[in-house]
């Protein structure tokens, strides 16, 4: 796919699917403009890469639908200054997006030739505030905790309490919850209490162990 060909169905991706569906914030919809989503994708894909609809990565893994990447970071509200924590790389697409935004992000994969895949992946984008760590994130990764923001990237049945003590006071964690269909929530941690909110039913792959 060429450099023109590229950015013309970035273009209509974020006009029909992010725009058209009330994606609103602007600097959501500026970081989606700055990333190319085909440099994400595997190669057998390169041709679907801005269609609207999640496309597997291997492993029973899936990079997600454009909208949904959106929506998931246009909850969490990311600051320049946050440093966020992403559960389930996968494919380094939703990573990526959220680096744009914010000021670091370690993103956490347990499948290792899928974390290598996003390293790859992320470099060829020139993005170079994410780290990739290969391993579980379940009970999250209180190396660099607390954290202003954590996403998941894969649907949790439950969240580990571990989880909620990495987030830093007023810092939220936005996740699909449930089996099928999920639930996206935001938590929000207000005095030390979860304050939690509802968007929409999704479907996400589940979170591996």
């Amino acid at each position: 796919m060429n450099s023109a060909e590229a950015d013309l169905k970035l273009e209509r991706m974020i006009q029909t699917q992010l725009i058209n569906r009330n994606i609103q914030d602007s600097k959501v919809i500026n970081a989606f403009r700055k990333v190319k989503r085909h440099l994400f994708v595997r190669k057998e894909y390169i041709e679907n890469a801005y269609d609207d609809s999640p496309l597997p990565i291997g492993f029973g893994q899936t990079i997600s639908q454009p909208y949904m990447v959106a929506k998931i970071t246009e909850v969490a509200k990311l600051q320049d200054s946050d440093i966020l924590l992403e559960i389930g790389a996968g494919s380094g697409y939703q990573a990526a997006i959220a680096a744009q935004l914010c000021k670091k992000v370690y993103a956490v994969e347990v499948i290792k030739e899928l974390a290598e895949f996003a390293k790859s992946n992320l470099k060829k984008a020139g993005i170079n505030n994410v780290e990739v760590i290969n391993k579980s994130g379940f009970h999250g990764y209180p190396e660099h905790a607390p954290y202003d923001r954590i996403i998941f990237s894969a649907a949790a049945e439950q969240i580990s309490e571990k989880l909620f003590k990495q987030l830093k006071e007023n810092g939220t964690m936005v996740a699909p919850v449930g089996t099928y269909p999920q639930t996206l929530f935001r938590f929000t941690k207000k005095n030390g209490q979860i304050i939690k909110e509802r968007f929409l039913n999704c479907v996400f792959v589940p979170l591996v162990r």
